[in-house]
């Protein structure tokens, strides 16, 4: 350029310069991707070059090449069946997730605080693979089940007695339904004192209160299929809740039984519903729900309440954002970008092989407790002989409790709606945004306090119910021994 020549201006993006240039390079603008150069290498490079490495000795014995890996990416069954090479890089180990149709329901990275058991318990894991447990075990169950009311009972006898390993096939179905609504209970408390359901996260936690009634109608149909004594009266106190339902009740009762009395309608219907319509929903739903976790931004945490004009919001710390541009033609400021992508770490292998583990563990303990522990089987159903007292399933003998106190509507109907109401309208009215993903926040005391105090209530009822209640439903202490007659 001569020295009457007249400079321009011309506008760079916002990236950091090279201090330093390498050989006669100028110096340019650091690449705008977050993976490291030598780890941007194209999916064809990396195929060919571990075509044209030499992985197997000729007659010779030259080309000898002992590296298991090569051997693997150059057998055809490999290639066929995953698309990207051997995950020994930050960009292989997030093609690992993105590739895999059973893994994209992973971020690619998380944050390794995510990554603390002390932040979520494990609980909403836990809730699936106990539901994985019970669909193996319940389709092994069908094979040897026929829902007949002169069967039933005899096919849970066979089980018992006459299939190899069907006590203990049958034992884990049934503590794995128990357990699964303990630990979806235990989730949706560990996401309300955390503040999970805040926003962006509104929609996901409606979705999880739906999932817990799924978990509980799907113990419920399944609880009448061994066609015993415990089943069959334990279904018709139920349907006699449903029956106080105003207006609906009596026809809604007669819809849920197929007739008046709980027999073999009834039976063909909560089968269908256990291991077809249910099942099918929940599994929807849970597909929606993770798929919404992710979207929504993963698990909360306790830096996340930052807005985009870089304010301090309430009870938190203003954080820093960084800038962005696009050819220097769009800008903008966005806390997405303040958060450090090199602080994160890739979903695999830290993420998925801690749900490997939990998977193990929750698989062990259920194992366990079907060897050691029987579930209960009583004798054959028989209408004519009602035990004294008749009680609901555990997990409903709470609203049988409180159908005790007076009035069946109030105990019965409007209790349980207005809860279950309660918790699909909490997080569009809880607007704060102190607190969110730590555990019991000293702004949200109020709060924490009263969610805990209707959750003890709603425990003491169901002890209450199912531990101190004796014949004619009067209460007896467990040392005070019931009357014959």
């Amino acid at each position: 350029m001569g020295r009457g020549a007249k400079r321009v201006g011309v506008s760079l993006p916002r990236q950091h310069l090279r201090r330093e240039g390498r050989g006669g390079e100028r110096p340019c603008s650091r690449p705008p991707s977050l993976v490291r150069s030598e780890d941007r290498v194209g999916r064809s490079d990396l195929r060919r070059r571990a075509q044209d490495r030499p992985v197997h000795a000729d007659l010779d014995g030259k080309n000898v090449n002992k590296d298991w890996k090569e051997i693997l990416l150059r057998n055809r069954v490999w290639r066929s069946v995953f698309r990207h090479a051997y995950p020994d890089n930050e960009r292989l180990r997030s093609e690992v997730v993105t590739s895999n149709l059973f893994l994209h329901v992973h971020p690619v990275k998380v944050y390794p605080e995510s990554l603390e058991f002390s932040k979520t318990i494990g609980l909403g894991l836990i809730s699936f693979y106990l539901f994985v447990i019970l669909s193996v075990t319940g389709v092994l169950l069908m094979f040897y089940y026929i829902p007949y009311v002169d069967r039933a009972y005899q096919d849970m006898k066979d089980l018992q007695f006459v299939v190899s390993f069907g006590v203990i096939v049958r034992n884990m179905h049934r503590w794995a339904a128990h357990a699964m609504i303990i630990a979806v209970f235990l989730h949706m408390c560990r996401v309300y004192y955390t503040a999970s359901y805040r926003e962006p996260r509104e929609f996901n936690w409606a979705l999880g209160v739906v999932l817990l009634l799924f978990t509980l109608f799907l113990s419920l149909t399944g609880y009448l299929l061994p066609w015993d004594q415990l089943a069959y009266w334990a279904i018709t106190i139920v349907s006699n809740l449903i029956g106080v339902v105003p207006l609906v009740g009596k026809k809604l009762r007669y819809m849920v039984l197929g007739g008046t009395i709980v027999g073999q309608n009834a039976l063909i219907r909560f089968y269908v519903m256990h291991v077809i319509v249910l099942p099918f929903l929940a599994f929807v739903l849970i597909l929606v729900h993770f798929w919404r976790i992710r979207k929504d931004g993963g698990l909360t945490r306790p830096d996340e309440g930052v807005t985009e004009t870089g304010e301090r919001d309430e009870g938190g710390e203003e954080k820093d954002l960084k800038s962005y541009g696009l050819m220097n033609l769009v800008e903008g400021r966005t806390p997405h970008v303040g958060q450090d992508p090199d602080r994160m770490v890739t979903a695999w292998p830290h993420l998925l092989t801690r749900e490997l583990n939990l998977f193990l563990i929750v698989l062990i303990a259920i194992m366990a407790m079907s060897v050691l522990f029987d579930a209960p089987l009583e004798e054959m159903a028989n209408p004519a002989v009602t035990p004294n007292p008749a009680k609901a399933p555990w997990y409903f003998v709470g609203l049988q409790e409180l159908l005790s106190w007076g009035n069946p509507f109030w105990g019965g109907i409007f209790v349980p709606t207005v809860a279950v109401l309660a918790l699909l309208l909490l997080p569009y009215v809880d607007r704060g945004q102190a607190g969110t993903g730590e555990w019991f926040h000293p702004a949200r005391r109020r709060a924490v306090i009263v969610f805990t105090v209707i959750v003890v209530a709603a425990i003491a009822l169901i002890l209450v119910g199912e531990y101190l209640r004796g014949p004619n439903w009067r209460l007896y202490w467990p040392w005070e021994k019931w009357p014959l007659h």
